[in-house]
């Protein structure tokens, strides 16, 4: 067993899809998560990027256990997250916790902030009653509300406030460790700011682990100690946030990049736009194979094409996928041990 904080073992999340009406019958399965594989240390913070669709969501939702994983095992502080049901799943989900993408719906209408703090703390830290205003004000102050709006309800907040509401309510249990998916791409950029300022602070401050889910990779640059790139399911890329944003090494990453805008008109103009061959193909079918290389845009061999990829190591912490299709030194680094 590995004495890492956070470790996924070769987990899969597939979805059965059924035909008819009174006799339903499963015509095929959904592989939204296919064989990842991962380690975090404690209090690092992770950056997930990868197009609509790569499993990046299933993932965050499988590590949590709010969808059964198919096969493979999520290890928490050495304590198997898969194993666990019923009471002792539930005492242990203090422990981890879910920002969510929407803050207009993750919290509930009827509830004030006061309720919806208290029923965590109720819930998961047994907080006597005559101390439940003070810890909500302390929750608030520390995400940067002030105390005394406890007796508002969801709708009288802005965005902003709305989704530092849900951090509140994420830290009222004291979690380990945090999942949060896409929690800014919902806000103007300017609170996008002070969220990700926010979230940044109460890592440092608490130890907090984080997984940042983001379409947006200049955010998940700034974010994060390490980026993990998905596509179809499987992860592609994995490797320090800066090594993995300056010196790309698969050609699906290298496309993603290419389509972040630069702020310099100079640079937008002249740099190069990376196009994909066709659409995703489907998780029902994926290819057989490196499942990229029917989409790549560097040139290699034709019989390849069915070959599959191997995980590879290039250098210390930097892992791809390595095939003709995906690196430009394929014969180089398909030789690293």
């Amino acid at each position: 067993m590995s004495d890492a904080f956070l470790q996924i073992q070769d987990l899969k999340t597939w979805f059965p899809v059924e035909r008819g009406i009174f006799f339903r019958k499963q015509v095929g399965v959904v592989k939204a998560v296919d064989g990842v594989s991962l380690e975090l240390k404690k209090g690092e913070i992770l950056g997930l990027v990868g197009e609509s669709g790569c499993g990046k969501s299933t993932l965050g939702r499988s590590v949590l256990q709010l969808i059964p994983a198919t096969e493979g095992r999520v290890f928490l502080e050495g304590t198997e997250l898969t194993a666990l049901r019923g009471e002792a799943l539930r005492k242990k989900r203090s422990d981890f916790q879910m920002i969510f993408q929407d803050p207009y719906a993750s919290l509930n209408p009827r509830m004030t902030v006061y309720d919806t703090l208290a029923e965590a703390l109720l819930t998961h830290r047994d907080v006597p009653k005559s101390d439940l205003a003070g810890k909500v004000g302390e929750l608030m102050e520390r995400c940067g509300l002030a105390a005394r709006f406890m007796r508002k309800y969801p709708h009288e907040f802005s965005g902003g406030q709305r989704q530092r509401i849900a951090i509140a309510r994420a830290l009222a249990v004291e979690p380990k460790l945090i999942i949060a998916y896409e929690p800014v791409s919902a806000l103007d950029v300017s609170i996008q700011a002070q969220i990700i300022n926010l979230l940044e602070d109460l890592c440092r401050d608490m130890g907090l682990t984080l997984i940042f889910i983001s379409h947006d990779l200049s955010v998940v640059k700034h974010i994060s100690n390490r980026i993990a790139v998905m596509y179809l399911g499987k992860l592609v890329e994995l490797g320090d946030a800066v090594e993995v944003m300056e010196r790309p090494l698969h050609a699906y990453t290298q496309a993603l990049l290419s389509a972040v805008p630069s702020p310099d008109p100079k640079t937008e103009k002249t740099r190069k736009r990376i196009v994909l061959k066709g659409d995703p193909p489907s998780p029902m079918n994926p290819p057989a194979g490196c499942a990229f290389a029917h989409r790549s845009w560097r040139e290699f061999p034709e019989e390849t094409l069915d070959q599959p990829g191997k995980w590879k190591e290039v250098t210390p912490g930097h892992w791809v996928e390595v095939h003709p299709a995906t690196v430009e030194n394929y014969a180089e680094l398909s030789a690293l041990g």
